[in-house]
């Protein structure tokens, strides 16, 4: 991982590490079994794919997992900034990736694209209980040309 991240704890279990090992393996890794390793059945993550939207287990993200780095294989997670409080965690990141597969129910567009957002983590014993995520989806879907009508004078 690169940017400006700083060391928090040096337990493996703590909040900063398990969402680094998450954003390093689930993402930049696209090591699907480290979901099942750190997102138990009885967790919550919110905020993948609409806002509102929930995963309760691994197997439901899962799901988004794959539409994700179907869509864009070389997904790359860069860890900006993380800061840690108790046994939560909050990151903000930065994605690039190339959007070569149609994991996002739309054909490849072959365009780069660069997202920020931001995570926070709850952790106990070392795996997720409770996640939060928020993510730029209008700057995504701006970037791959698919933003169309009214939203393209709100969101130019």
């Amino acid at each position: 991982m690169e940017g400006n991240a700083t060391a928090m704890s040096s337990d493996p279990n703590s909040a900063a590490a398990v969402i680094r090992r998450w954003i390093e393996e689930v993402w930049n890794q696209g090591r699907a079994e480290t979901i099942d390793e750190l997102f138990p059945e009885h967790a919550t993550m919110w905020g993948v794919g609409r806002p509102e939207q929930s995963s309760r287990s691994a197997a439901e993200f899962k799901g988004f997992h794959q539409a994700m780095r179907g869509a864009c294989p070389d997904t790359k997670i860069t860890l900006d900034e993380i800061v840690e409080q108790g046994d939560t965690a909050f990151a903000r990141w930065t994605v690039t990736a190339t959007h070569t597969g149609e994991g996002l129910g739309i054909p490849a567009t072959n365009r780069k694209v660069k997202i920020h957002g931001m995570s926070a983590c709850h952790v106990k014993d070392g795996k997720i209980a409770e996640a939060w995520n928020l993510w730029d989806q209008i700057g995504m879907a701006r970037q791959l040309g698919v933003l169309g009508g009214k939203a393209t004078e709100l969101f130019p």
